[in-house]
């Protein structure tokens, strides 16, 4: 099933208010690196049906969100 956009297709940049948001020097991007994320490996997992349902609840991109939950778990553990 496609999800849709909350937004409404009308909203454009235009109505949108940037005039608390400063603009970017040079200097803010100085430090900035490009990080092109890992290669992922797909494999089958068997996990409870209540994990599964909470991570889809919070919409696209659910299994990058399991992915960043094991990863924290893993780098607490450490």
């Amino acid at each position: 099933m496609k999800q849709t956009s909350t937004i409404k297709k009308s909203t454009t940049s235009k109505k949108i208010n940037f005039s608390d948001i400063p603009e970017t020097t040079s200097e803010f991007w100085a430090d900035a690196e490009v990080r092109m994320p890992a290669e992922k490996k797909a494999i089958s997992i068997r996990l409870d049906a209540d994990i599964i349902e909470f991570f889809k609840k919070q919409g696209k991109g659910y299994q990058s969100k399991i992915n960043a939950a094991l990863r924290a778990y893993i780098e607490h553990a450490a």
